[in-house]
């Protein structure tokens, strides 16, 4: 059906002065990264384009800065020092329009490096548990090499390639990075209440994933007929779906169907949705836009933020100037809630950080950029309660943010604005 060469063989056709995309999150193929990253000697200048990626990143060594730079159109913890160290970059980029950037060549691409399922007796391989831009850079690169792995879960929807589409082929047999769930604290659980409460029967849900998200989902279990249209899910989701809490029966699009662009979890989640049609992958371009996540209705978007000041402008890319992750979805998915008839936005986050400084602000930190406009959010959460920002004054959003600021804060945080602006 397919010859199979080793990684060393097939990233051989990477060449000095061209980009490589690398499939996202749990997808990153190591064992392609891995023998690419070994050509270092004699390899220059190669531009690595990523969203955030799991497991090692040997090329984001600032060591080898002659031989790879990393573009993140987000951040990962693996490449974050590449910015500082001067061998990686940033391109902000909503994630629906990350594709856009390959069909333009605008990001001309010359390689990609994808992780795919064995491909089935009819030769068709599933991209696995991340799609997002991946279509756009199979489809517009001038080279295609995939590592094939027993381990990687054949989903459903857009993901399914057939091996005419793929240029080199290696095969293993290793599993894929897992992110196991962490018990919420005593905050993200308050923090938990406070959203589920919000959440009506029949909504649709877009989270992340982590612990906020998590103590949401395990507050859910007395809904009905909730739907999940989200660029990722993780664990939280499948318990809800196993006790028909989660069954998409009142979607306004993809009905009976969790939608997602990508996955992050336990070994028990990709065992989940190995060949399980009710999970259906489909490319960010599709999953974020906004035109198509509007069409559910009640749709409920829950994103997290570093600080939001008090008229409810929202960073979530940056800490002051400095670069920490990226744009993302949560713009896509805010506006798509917005739009939806009986949809939230939401933004929940931890009053203070963990060192103690409040997240509810006065102003933004100079530099920090403004993911989200003060015209956008409807709701921001913290363990003190709610702030209902839609519709709201100025005055109105900065008492009602203060509230929910904790304690030690708030004098604080209201006298500095005053000063500020002084009204």
């Amino acid at each position: 059906m397919y010859k199979s060469i080793s990684a060393e063989e097939a990233v051989k056709v990477i060449k000095s002065n061209s980009k490589v995309y690398i499939q996202a999150a749990a997808a990153a193929p190591q064992v392609l990264i891995n023998a690419m990253t070994a050509r270092h000697e004699e390899l220059r200048n190669v531009e690595i384009c990523q969203l955030h990626t799991e497991g090692e990143a040997p090329y984001a060594n600032p060591e080898l800065r002659d031989s790879f730079h990393v573009n993140s159109f987000f951040i990962g913890k693996n490449v974050r020092h590449t910015l500082k160290a001067g061998n990686g970059s940033y391109t902000p980029v909503f994630l629906s329009e990350l594709p856009l950037l390959f069909k333009r060549n605008i990001v001309d691409l010359q390689v990609a490096l994808i992780h795919v399922s064995v491909p089935d007796k009819h030769g068709y391989c599933s991209l696995g548990v991340s799609v997002e831009a991946t279509l756009a850079a199979i489809d517009n690169a001038d080279y295609v090499i995939a590592q094939v792995n027993k381990q990687m879960p054949r989903t459903h929807g857009a993901g399914i390639i057939h091996i005419s589409e793929i240029n080199a082929f290696v095969e293993c047999d290793v599993p894929l990075p897992t992110h196991d769930m962490v018990e919420p604290s005593e905050i993200e659980n308050k923090i938990g209440n406070h959203v589920a409460g919000l959440i009506e029967d029949r909504s649709t849900l877009q989270m992340g994933i982590g612990n906020i998200p998590n103590a949401v989902l395990t507050r859910l279990t007395n809904h009905k007929d909730l739907g999940l249209h989200t660029e990722m899910f993780s664990d939280g989701v499948i318990d809800l779906i196993l006790k028909d809490v989660i069954n998409g029966n009142y979607k306004g699009i993809n009905r009976g169907r969790a939608l997602t662009t990508f996955l992050m979890g336990s070994k028990h989640l990709y065992d989940y949705v190995d060949d399980n049609p009710f999970i259906e992958m489909r490319a960010s371009n599709y999953t974020n836009d906004v035109s198509i996540i509007r069409q559910n209705p009640k749709m409920v978007a829950i994103n997290s933020a570093i600080e939001v000041d008090v008229t409810g402008q929202v960073c979530a890319d940056s800490i002051a100037a400095h670069m920490y992750s990226g744009v993302g979805g949560q713009m896509d998915f805010i506006r798509g809630a917005s739009l939806s008839e009986g949809g939230k936005a939401i933004i929940a986050l931890p009053s203070t950080t963990k060192s103690g400084i409040s997240r509810i602000v006065p102003t933004l930190k100079p530099g920090a950029g403004v993911v989200t406009t003060r015209a956008h959010v409807h709701y921001v959460v913290t363990e003190y309660g709610i702030a209902n920002l839609y519709g709201k004054t100025i005055k109105e959003r900065v008492k009602a943010l203060v509230n929910i600021a904790h304690p030690d804060h708030r004098e604080a945080i209201d006298k500095q604005y005053f000063e500020l602006i002084g009204y």
